[in-house]
C-alpha cells in the first residue's frame, strides 16, 4: 500500500523597495517597490497588497501610504512623495498576499537643497572666487605701475630740486662776481665825485 503524507509548502514574499539616497526639501521623488511570490510578480490591486505601507517621518511621527500607490506594471509600483521635513524619512513597505506577509525598508535622507543645487552653488561661488581673483591680480598690477610712476615721479622731484638748488648756487656765485665787478667801479666813481668836489672847493 502507499501511504500520502501530507507536506507544508511554505511560500515567501519577496519585497524591495527602491528608494533615492538623498531628497531636497518640498520637491517630489519617486519610490519604486516590487513584490515577488515564489520568484513571481504579485499583481494585485496595490491598495489592498500594499496598503497597511507607511512612511516614518524626521519628527517621529508616520504618514499612511494606502491610496498613493498606482501600478507601473504586475508586481511592480510606485508612488510620489513630497517631503515637508528635513531629515531621514524612512520607508516601511508592507506586503500582503494570501494570509502570506512580507515587509521591506528604504530611506531617503532629505537636505534643505539637493545636490544639484549644492554643486550648481559651488561652482557659481568658484566662478565669483576666479573672476575677484582675476580682479585682485589686475589691481596689484595697477598698483605696481602707480607705484613705478610714483618713484619715477619722486625721481623727477629730486632731479628738479636738484637743478633748482644748483641754479641758486650759480646766481648766487654770479652776485658775489658781479658785486666784486661793481665795488671797483662805484669807489673809482666815489674818488672822481671827492676830486671834483675838491677842485670846485679850491676854485671859490
Amino acid at each position: 500500500t502507499t501511504e500520502l503524507i501530507s507536506v507544508a509548502v511554505e511560500r515567501q514574499i519577496d519585497t524591495i523597495v527602491f528608494a533615492p539616497e538623498t531628497g531636497a526639501l518640498n520637491q517630489s521623488f519617486r519610490v519604486f517597490i516590487q513584490t515577488t511570490r515564489d520568484g513571481l510578480n504579485i499583481g494585485n490591486d496595490p491598495t489592498k497588497l500594499l496598503g497597511n505601507s507607511m512612511i516614518h517621518l524626521p519628527d517621529g511621527s508616520s504618514l499612511s501610504l494606502k491610496n498613493s500607490f498606482k501600478t507601473l506594471y504586475a508586481g511592480v509600483y510606485y508612488f510620489d512623495f513630497t517631503p515637508r521635513q528635513e531629515g531621514t524619512h524612512v520607508f516601511q513597505i508592507s506586503v500582503f498576499n494570501e494570509g502570506v506577509s512580507s515587509k521591506g525598508f528604504a530611506a531617503t535622507h532629505v537636505l534643505s537643497q539637493n545636490l544639484g543645487g549644492i554643486n550648481k552653488e559651488i561652482i557659481k561661488l568658484n566662478s565669483i572666487l576666479g573672476e575677484t581673483s582675476n580682479q585682485l591680480d589686475v589691481l596689484k598690477s595697477e598698483i605696481a605701475g602707480f607705484d613705478s610712476t610714483l618713484l619715477q615721479a619722486s625721481e623727477k622731484i629730486d632731479k628738479s630740486t636738484g637743478t633748482i638748488s644748483t641754479s641758486v648756487q650759480s646766481i648766487s656765485e654770479a652776485s658775489s662776481q658781479l658785486n666784486s665787478l661793481l665795488f671797483p667801479i662805484i669807489a673809482s666813481i666815489g674818488i672822481i665825485v671827492a676830486l671834483q668836489i675838491t677842485i670846485i672847493a679850491r676854485r671859490r
